[in-house]
């Protein structure tokens, strides 16, 4: 019987830990043992004011743009606790930075008009300059406590008008005394996956609760997308394979690339 690609190996997974089972499953599928390192916590947090403001004026807004399937579930979560009709959103263009951003809206079966082939924030800036629709647009960004500028600047730059919704926050999580970190610090691992950037300043932030005994596996590490690889090169953390597009499948993808069997 042929082995499994991951048999044997030991992968960390530092997504939330509301995030992570779906990871987990398909890394145990593949003969992998998993150790959950979850180094931030997604959290609902919607400026309530603000968003009584938005929904008021929801028809008066060209396009929504999402950055991260989390800022979509925060705001349908919103939405529908105000509307009993999706028609509430009117003739509202839909814009997604990548894959399971826009997974995320097709979910909710509404079409997704704007995704770049390059999942950043400055590509989907330019796809959307590239529409021609910006001039003087109302464009809602939907975002987290550590969005970027970068996307609403150049938005600004294109003369549209340009409206933040902030819907989730993300926090680090302190995992000194976790059983899964004194486990990772003891034995070390294969491979550790990044899916986010604010997993990468956690883990650079927490490398006290995380360093490795002297006889541990020293991991590679690995990116789930060309934003995330940019804040491990400037953390120091060597990028030892990258997904050839962002999204979990491909993360796994190029995993087994690397250690496979």
């Amino acid at each position: 019987m042929k082995a499994l690609p991951l048999q044997g190996r030991r992968v960390a997974v530092t997504r939330a830990r509301e995030q992570s089972p779906e990871l987990g499953e398909r890394l145990r599928a593949l003969g992998a043992e998993v150790i959950e390192l979850p180094l931030i916590a997604v959290k609902h947090a919607a400026d309530r004011e603000t968003l009584s403001e938005i929904f008021a004026e929801l028809g008066g807004y060209d396009w929504a743009v999402f950055t991260s399937a989390n800022g979509v579930n925060g705001f349908f979560d919103e939405f529908f606790a105000r509307f009993d009709d999706i028609r509430a959103l009117g003739l509202l263009r839909f814009a997604a930075v990548g894959e399971t951003t826009a997974a995320a809206i097709r979910g909710r079966h509404i079409r997704v008009e704007c995704q770049p082939e390059v999942s950043t924030a400055g590509a989907l800036a330019n796809a959307l300059i590239a529409t021609g629709s910006l001039d003087s647009a109302k464009i809602l960004v939907v975002t987290g406590n550590l969005n970027r500028d970068e996307l609403v600047l150049k938005l600004e730059e294109a003369r549209a008008i340009v409206d933040r919704c902030q819907v989730y926050r993300t926090d680090q999580t302190d995992l000194a005394a976790d059983p899964a970190a004194a486990d990772f610090r003891a034995r070390g691992a294969d491979a550790v996956l990044f899916a986010s950037s604010s997993a990468v300043q956690s883990f650079i932030d927490q490398a006290a609760a995380l360093r490795l005994a002297k006889d541990a596996r020293r991991p590679l590490a690995g990116s789930i997308g060309p934003q995330t690889s940019e804040t491990m090169r400037k953390a120091g953390l060597p990028v030892a394979f990258e997904a050839a597009t962002p999204g979990l499948d491909a993360l796994v993808a190029a995993l087994v690339k690397k250690l496979g069997a």
